[in-house]
Formats: structure tokens, C-alpha cells, sequence
């Protein structure tokens, strides 16, 4: 078994006196030192290069060299001048001691010696050397840390520039513009120097602008935030739709938001005008088809055999799917543009709670998913049945993404300034990167959810326009796996502002 030889030091003495070696040897094995001892000058330089020391021991009076010589000769050679060298010498002369110190001798002890004052010459000169390495080694991973930094700046910088994203960075002590790239500049029509050093709440108008700055603010408690949507308008008063992503970075020593910006403003228009469109168009044949259906369905114009019945079954259930898509792109697009407003009246949040899981009772009773409900007895200022919407779509989703014999949790707090209501259910979990996502439009956490869930994609993103219109926030906790916890935060309001 090999065990590790563990010392305080290795050591090189160098006398020509046999009685001096063996006496410093002896003393300093019996300290715990590894001790090579050479009785010249020649030897000691050879011994030193070929396995440098921690520290020499030198006496200065020896034959064909003596002891200044062999220190100038280590100091002379990049391999030993940084060796600590102790001088043992009987001259006491202060000339002695001067040229001792001036040739690169760290100390200088006079014989006859005392044997306390040369094992703690040693030892404080075995620490400073320690010391010293370790600076040196502090340093050099510094000057490696800081060379690595330089590079990354300069290709950040680059990257920055010349990027074709709208690029910012915001200070989150102060809520200031630091800098901004050229795509920034031409997003929001103003100069360079218009924009550092000037807020967000300065620089843009527009409905959004103190939820812009309170999501920047809060960005070291939600971490990463991709593409969260957001209306700005520019310095000319065009509005302007845009993708926000942010990220926390740290700038000459402050704390940084990275804003990263995708104007989609076209897009949207394209997509709205098209979604308007498709959705009228489709509203009215699908209304005559479902009442055909109906009839069909009724055994009034005859009565199917059982294949007929089943293929009119999957008939009805995709035209009802095709009405819930197309009725909630219509509410969806009706609440943006504010057609649809919130009639808040005073409700109890315990009585909207009950009639939400009673809802979805049926529902949980086949799917074999028990709801505990823990209601809130308190007065509210909302929209009931607005409210009323967004608890049973979050209960259905939790329903549909549950296992069977599995339990959903639906409770509520509140303070003084907000009530906090909890839908937690132990489902399959949401990655990461689609906890802001789901709440997209046609955002979902799998794509054949659609077709084995029976979703539209929707659900989420009209939860959340409600929430919003009521001056609140909706967001999710997860865990791949244990399940999904949504929080609906609602101010509590006394009057109807």
C-alpha cells in the first residue's frame, strides 16, 4: 500500500563543513523537511537546476567558489532565481551582510547559529514564497480571466453592431438606456444619443411602456424571458408590435438587462387580417353544417346503421372543435382590440371557485381525477363570468394533461393588496422553454395535443388577455413530470378604475 510522503518544505543545504551538513540535515529531517546537502558550489548549481528547491541554505566561505558566486550564478538562470536563499556564514562584518543581500539573498544568519532562529528564518521564508506563488498563480489566472473577457467584449461588441435584431442594454439600477445598435436606433427613430441615458418611460409612449419597465425590473426573480409580446410606440407616434427577449448580463461591473427586440408589426397585420377574414368566412357554413348534423343526428331524416352513426359521431365532434376554434379567435382578437370590455361587479372569489370545479365535474369523474377544491371566502371586483372563463379553461387543461386516479389542487390567498388563486394538478409537467410560450396563440407544449387532446391552441392566450384586462398577471410553475402549478394574480380593487 503506497502511502503519500507529505513535507513542510524541501530544502538544499550547501557547506563544505561535514559538521554543519549533518547538523542542519538532522535538525531539519526532525522538522519534517526533505534535506539535500552538497559540499560545493559546483554541485549546488547543478542540484538546484536539475531539482530546484524550496529553499537553500548558503554559506558564503567555500573553496573555488564561494558563496555570493553560486547565488549570482541561481539568480542568473530563469529556472532558480526565484529560489528563496539563506545565507550561514561566521562573518558578522555589515559589508558581509550588504553583499549577502545585494546578490539576492533573502536573509542572512550568523554562526554559530541558534536553532529556533534558523527553523523560523525558514519557516517565514517558506511562507512568503508560498504566499508569493500564489499571488503569481492569482495573477496569471486573472491576467488569463481578463484577456478571455477582452475577447469576449470585443466579439460581443461586434456581434452587437453589426446584428440585424434590435439590440439594447438597459441599466436595472436606474432603468436607463446604456447602449443601443443601429437596428435598435431604426426600430424606435431615435438617435444614439437620444437614447443613452434616458428611461424607458421617457422615450416611449403607449399603453405598455410601465409594463415594459416593471418585466425588466422583475427580471432577476423570472430569469430568461423569450419573445414576450409588447405595443410601443416610436419616436414619430407609429405603433409598433414587438417580441421581447430578455436576459440578465453583467456590464463593467453592473447589473444589465440584455433586450433583444423582433418587430412583428407586419406580421400581426397579416395575421389578423387573415385570422378576421378566415374566421367570418368560416362562422356561417359551419353554423349551417352543424345544424345539418343536428338533424342528421335526430334520426328525423332517416335512421343510420351503426358505421353511418359513428362516422356522423366523429362528423359532429370535429365541426363543434372547427365553432370553438373559430368563436375563440373571434373573442381572443375582440379582447385585444378592447371590443369586448369587463363588466366588474363585486363577486365572491369562493363562489366563482365552487362553480368552476362543479363545471367540470363530469369531466374529472371520467378522467377519474379528483379536484380538492380549498375556496377563498372574500369579496372580489371582477368580471365573473370572464373569471369564471379563465378558472374552468385552466381546470379543463389540468383535467386533460392529468393522469387517472390523480388529484388537482384549487386554492386561493390573499394580502392586503392581491388575491393569488392556484390551480396544481400532478400532469406531465411543461419544459422550460414553454412556460412563457404556452400562453401564445396556437402555443402548445406538444403538437399532436391538438388531435389527442382536442385543444385549439387558444385557451391559454384568452386566460391570460383576461387576467391582463383585469390588471393582473397569469403565469406557470413546472416540473417535467410533477406536474404544473398556474397562478392567477388579481389585484383587489374598491372601486371600478
Amino acid at each position: 500500500m503506497n502511502e503519500t510522503h507529505l513535507t513542510k518544505g524541501n530544502i538544499l543545504i550547501v557547506d563544505d563543513t561535514p559538521d554543519n551538513l549533518r547538523l542542519l540535515s538532522t535538525m531539519l529531517v526532525e522538522q519534517g523537511y526533505d534535506v539535500r546537502s552538497v559540499i560545493n558550489g559546483a554541485m549546488a548549481i547543478m542540484g538546484a537546476k536539475a531539482e530546484p528547491p524550496d529553499l537553500i541554505l548558503l554559506d558564503i566561505n567555500m573553496p573555488q567558489m564561494n558563496g555570493y558566486e553560486v547565488c549570482q550564478r541561481l539568480k542568473a538562470d530563469n529556472k532558480t532565481q526565484e529560489i528563496p536563499i539563506i545565507f550561514i556564514s561566521a562573518l558578522e562584518d555589515v559589508f558581509d551582510k550588504l553583499q549577502a543581500f545585494s546578490v539576492g539573498g533573502v536573509d542572512y544568519i550568523t554562526k554559530p547559529f541558534q536553532v529556533e532562529e534558523v527553523l523560523a528564518r525558514i519557516e517565514t521564508h517558506l511562507t512568503i514564497c508560498r504566499l508569493q506563488n500564489q499571488l503569481k498563480l492569482q495573477n496569471q489566472q486573472l491576467k488569463l480571466e481578463i484577456e478571455q473577457r477582452t475577447k469576449a467584449e470585443k466579439k460581443f461588441a461586434k456581434i452587437f453592431r453589426s446584428s440585424p435584431n434590435p439590440i439594447a442594454i438597459v441599466s436595472l439600477n436606474n432603468n436607463q438606456f446604456l447602449d443601443a445598435n443601429p437596428s435598435f436606433l431604426k426600430l424606435s427613430g431615435f438617435t444614439l444619443n437620444e437614447v443613452i441615458g434616458h428611461t424607458i418611460d421617457e422615450l416611449w409612449s403607449g399603453k405598455e411602456k410601465e409594463t415594459i419597465t416593471t418585466t425588466i425590473q422583475h427580471l432577476p426573480q423570472t430569469g430568461i424571458i423569450y419573445n414576450k409580446e409588447f405595443e410601443i410606440r416610436t419616436k414619430t407616434g407609429e405603433l409598433k408590435i414587438v417580441l421581447f427577449s430578455l436576459e440578465l448580463i453583467e456590464l463593467s461591473e453592473q447589473v444589465c438587462a440584455l433586450l433583444i427586440a423582433n418587430d412583428i408589426t407586419e406580421r400581426k397585420r397579416l395575421e389578423n387580417e387573415f385570422i378576421s377574414l378566415v374566421s367570418h368566412e368560416l362562422r356561417t357554413p359551419l353554423t349551417s353544417l352543424m345544424g345539418s348534423l343536428d338533424l342528421l343526428e335526430s334520426g328525423q331524416l332517416g335512421k343510420l346503421e351503426p358505421s353511418g352513426q359513428k362516422i356522423l359521431n366523429i362528423a359532429i365532434t370535429n365541426t363543434e372543435r372547427l365553432i370553438r376554434l373559430i368563436n375563440n379567435i373571434l373573442n381572443l382578437e375582440r379582447m385585444k382590440s378592447g371590443k369586448i370590455s369587463l363588466e366588474k361587479k363585486q363577486c365572491n372569489a369562493a363562489e366563482l371557485m365552487q362553480q368552476a370545479v362543479e363545471t367540470m365535474q363530469t369531466m374529472a369523474d371520467q378522467s377519474q381525477i379528483q379536484i380538492i377544491i380549498q375556496p377563498l371566502d372574500l369579496v372580489i371586483y371582477a368580471d365573473s363570468d370572464r373569471l369564471l372563463q379563465t378558472f374552468t379553461n385552466l381546470l379543463n387543461n389540468a383535467i386533460k394533461f392529468s393522469h387517472p386516479s390523480t388529484k388537482i389542487w384549487f386554492s386561493a390567498v390573499a394580502n392586503e393588496q392581491h388575491i393569488l388563486f392556484k390551480i396544481q394538478d400532478q400532469g406531465r409537467g411543461i419544459p422550460q422553454d414553454k412556460l412563457e410560450l404556452i400562453f401564445e396563440r396556437f402555443q402548445q407544449v406538444d403538437a399532436s395535443d391538438s388531435r389527442t387532446k382536442g385543444g385549439t391552441g387558444l385557451g391559454l392566450a384568452i386566460c391570460r388577455q383576461i387576467v391582463e384586462q383585469h390588471k393582473g398577471k397569469i403565469w406557470v410553475e413546472s416540473v417535467l413530470d410533477q406536474g404544473s402549478r398556474f397562478l392567477v394574480q388579481l389585484p383587489l380593487l374598491l372601486d371600478s378604475k
